[in-house]
């Protein structure tokens, strides 16, 4: 996962100072609502819904417009949408498996708007199921670094059920089953230790090697595909070196 977890935690950083923030702050919105209509509005009884918010708090959205998504998705307050979970599949350039995550009330819409970014950007569908065997639904912890060491998160971890820890640079992926989620992040918290995002995410069971202009075109896919109100989330099976993402990065 290392070049894509690194590309995502790069952006993650890059994104509350971007020009994008709206589009960011909506999606976080969309998936806080959706967790309270699944979950109902109970934090404690909903790990989802705790998960959501936290995530939009790191993220700096306003906590009146948390509160409003929380009571719209529990019918509280008028105004929610119905939206659904729709996975579409395919490939990117130098044959990359792309799993396409929208979260939607307008399917029509959602999928026009996949097409669109796919077959613009040198990507391709694919068939429901002959992309999505090559990832697993896993629990994904990021925790940024400061003053911890490998061994800190690991042995704050472990025995949760967390199955390994990857160094991403500024910060450490924690990986488990996605039903050991709220454990590890659980334990995490008892042990003091910071995060940035919980989640459980679709993670590559094998990678792609991208050199420099490969890289950025698939970047440059993901992008086109992140910018529909209706995509929430874009996994993909690549490995970028520390070498090409510096290059990229300049």
């Amino acid at each position: 996962m290392s070049g894509h977890s690194k590309w995502a935690t790069t952006k993650h950083k890059k994104a509350v100072i971007d020009a994008k923030r709206g589009k960011l702050f909506a999606k976080l919105i969309k998936n806080i609502e959706v967790a309270a209509r699944m979950g109902g509005v109970d934090i404690e009884g909903n790990p989802t819904l705790y998960d959501a918010i936290q995530k939009a708090k790191k993220q700096s959205v306003p906590n009146k417009n948390i509160d409003s998504a929380v009571k719209r998705g529990g019918g509280l307050e008028a105004g929610g949408a119905d939206y659904e979970t729709i996975m579409y599949e395919g490939y990117g350039p130098n044959g990359v498996a792309v799993l396409i995550e929208c979260l939607t009330d307008n399917r029509n819409r959602a999928a026009s708007d996949v097409r669109v970014a796919m077959t613009r950007n040198g990507g391709s569908m694919a068939d429901p199921g002959s992309v999505s065997y090559l990832f697993n639904r896993k629990g994904v912890i990021i925790v940024p670094k400061g003053e911890l060491t490998e061994d800190d998160v690991l042995g704050a971890v472990l025995d949760a059920g967390a199955e390994e820890v990857n160094d991403l640079g500024e910060s450490f992926e924690v990986i488990s089953e996605a039903t050991d989620l709220v454990a590890v992040r659980t334990a995490l918290q008892e042990a003091g230790i910071d995060y940035d995002s919980a989640e459980a995410n679709f993670v590559p069971t094998m990678q792609v090697e991208l050199d420099e202009d490969a890289a950025r075109k698939i970047f440059k896919l993901i992008d086109a595909l992140e910018d529909s109100d209706d995509v929430q989330n874009v996994f993909a099976n690549f490995d970028v070196s520390d070498d090409v993402m510096a290059k990229v990065d300049a």
